[in-house]
């Protein structure tokens, strides 16, 4: 019998594997429970079973020790976590952080109770750290928000945090946990305090610090559900007056726009409601509106012969504008919905050849004319700030249009035409403006923090770079090699029996589990793993990883589509009867 997953075989997938073996590795000390698909036995999610085309009597060995187990966890969150990390701020010393705090944390965060919100404190740790990850924060940061749920539980302090991972993420650690309790420096959380609190925070706290946090609180806005509902809307009110300005005030808009968006849904929901629906309908099939326009625009620019003189390179950014953010504009300035002219946006950027001004200018204007002739300009909504720059040297073209498709009204577009370099300046100009509508109400002083802020990140940037090498071969590390040359500690191009043993033993599990490992992945049978041996075996962990993220997306929609009446009780007999066999195995 052979296990096949989308249309390949995993036979095909991986061939060393020995014809004699069945593998087994489970992400989570839990035993496997059985699923069927198409008449084959799959693995649930967090093992992988591989087996031979001969009878279930050909299977001789699972690895089943809590030592493998532990292993495919930390190989798995290390790789998906370095996946998403920017390459250039993935150094050899921030592949080291990395790695001691996932060896310090996962064993600790899988003896831990489940939380309150029905989640694993390891799956909700590893939430956070993603959260980072994809905000290109660096391995310190990163690290302490792995670290931080450990050390609440009072199962490490910051000072063995300090010793064992290094300075910078205990700092971290302490700035963050300063940032957290800032709602209680005041009685009355209004306005005024409020706007105080954000300053303070900007003025006296680490900006990594504060993103950190950031993290947290958007990980536990997406599951506020459990709390009875009076705690769910002081939970949000804190997070829409403090933390999403604060958002917004560091530079990562998009988390500011989440973290209003769900304290919207808490605190009003039929209002949230509303909106939501009046945006959803004017959505067509299943592809996002946004994205159809956003190729479509692209597509009319790289098809004109006068534009593609002028430039090297065109990108498209689309958005939405938040629920929050429409709200806002119906209710508080008034507006009748077609009269929202930012619903949607585009913006459109331009690399002119040889980074030539006029040339640049020139192609933004010439991008103007060719979205005339793709959508009707609405009048009296351009905006020339290429001509007549803004005070604080912003320049760009912006235009709203009419994308009415086929006598269905759509909301109007807005659309932003500006060059590389302009984009650039708009980003640091809108640094500053940031932090002012975060609380800083003088701009010089706002001004000074940012450059603070940009100094301070540079520095954690210098600090974690690697040092000039003559070893040529360590200029370029693919990310897969990442973990192998980090297990392989005596650097001789194999992964013994005894430093297998000893990242076991650092996990908390028996040494001896290592030789049970070795035995299953040892396909040349030379007592070590060779780099191609270890990554059968990370691509096997990244493969059940993904069915694991596949399931938890489908149980997503599921969810949603499925709420319908269940007159015969079904439905809840089978969920109650699969929670309760998971949580037996």
């Amino acid at each position: 019998m052979e296990l096949y997953v989308q249309d390949y075989s995993i036979r095909s997938l991986f061939p060393k594997i020995r014809a004699s073996a069945c593998l087994s590795v489970s992400l989570f000390p839990t035993n496997p429970t059985i699923l069927r698909r198409h008449g084959r036995r799959i693995g649930a999610p967090g093992s992988v079973r591989m087996s031979t085309m001969g009878p279930p009597a050909a299977e001789v060995a699972t690895l089943e020790q809590p030592g493998g187990k532990m292993v495919a966890e930390l190989v798995g969150v290390f790789n998906e976590l370095t996946e998403r990390m920017n390459t250039k701020a993935l150094s050899t010393s921030s592949s080291h952080i990395l790695f001691k705090s996932l060896k310090l944390s996962i064993p600790i965060l899988q003896t831990l109770p489940i939380a309150p919100d029905g989640r694993s404190p390891l799956s909700r740790t590893l939430s956070v750290a993603l959260v980072l990850a994809d905000l290109q924060m660096d391995a310190e940061v990163i690290s302490a928000g792995i670290l931080r749920e450990v050390v609440e539980a009072g199962c490490i302090s910051i000072y063995e945090v300090r010793s064992q991972i290094g300075t910078g993420t205990a700092h971290l650690l302490h700035e963050s946990y300063r940032v957290k309790n800032i709602r209680s420096k005041v009685d009355v959380l209004d306005d005024d305090s409020a706007a105080a609190l954000r300053k303070f925070c900007l003025t006296y706290y680490n900006v990594r610090a504060v993103i950190l946090d950031l993290a947290f609180k958007i990980d536990t806005m997406k599951h506020l559900d459990y709390l009875p509902r009076y705690q769910q809307q002081l939970f949000s009110l804190e997070v829409l007056k403090i933390h999403a300005p604060l958002a917004h005030a560091v530079g990562t808009n998009s988390l500011s726009l989440e973290l209003e968006d769900l304290s919207f849904r808490y605190l009003f929901p039929y209002s949230y409601l509303y909106v939501d629906t009046w945006l959803r309908s004017h959505e067509t099939g299943s592809k996002p509106l946004i994205e159809i326009y956003k190729e479509h625009l692209l597509q009319s620019l790289k098809s004109d012969p006068l534009l593609a003189d002028m430039v090297d390179d065109i990108s498209v950014k689309g958005r939405y504008k938040s629920r929050y953010s429409t709200m806002k504009k119906l209710l508080k300035d008034g507006r009748r919905p077609e009269e929202v002219n930012d619903i949607l946006g585009l913006r459109v950027i331009l690399k002119p050849i040889g980074n030539m001004s006029d040339v640049g200018e020139k192609a933004c204007y010439r991008t103007c004319e060719i979205i005339r002739s793709v959508w009707k300009e609405i009048p009296n909504r351009s905006k020339d700030y290429i001509a007549q720059p803004k005070a604080n040297g912003y320049r760009s073209l912006h235009m709203a249009v009419d994308v009415i498709d086929n006598g269905r009204t759509r909301p109007p577009m807005e659309i932003q035409i500006r060059t590389k370099e302009m984009d650039m300046l708009a980003a640091r100009g809108m640094a500053s403006h940031s932090l002012y509508k975060g609380g800083l109400t003088d701009p010089e002083e706002a001004k000074r923090l940012k450059a603070i802020m940009m100094a301070a990140a540079e520095l954690a940037a210098v600090r974690l770079k690697d040092l000039p090498s003559t070893n040529h071969m360590s200029m370029e590390i693919d990310r897969r090699d990442r973990v192998f040359r980090l297990l392989d500690k005596n650097g001789d191009g194999m992964i013994s029996i005894e430093e297998l043993m000893e990242v076991m033993e650092e996990l908390g599990a028996q040494g001896e589990d290592a030789r049970e490992m070795m035995q299953l992945l040892d396909s040349n049978s030379d007592g070590s793993l060779s780099s191609d041996e270890f990554d059968i075996f990370q691509k096997q962990v990244e493969l059940m990883r993904n069915l694991e993220v596949r399931d938890g997306q489908y149980k997503a929609v599921l969810n949603e589509k499925l709420q319908v009446a269940d007159g015969t009780g079904f439905i809840q007999s089978y969920r109650e009867e699969l929670g309760d066999s998971l949580r037996v195995s």
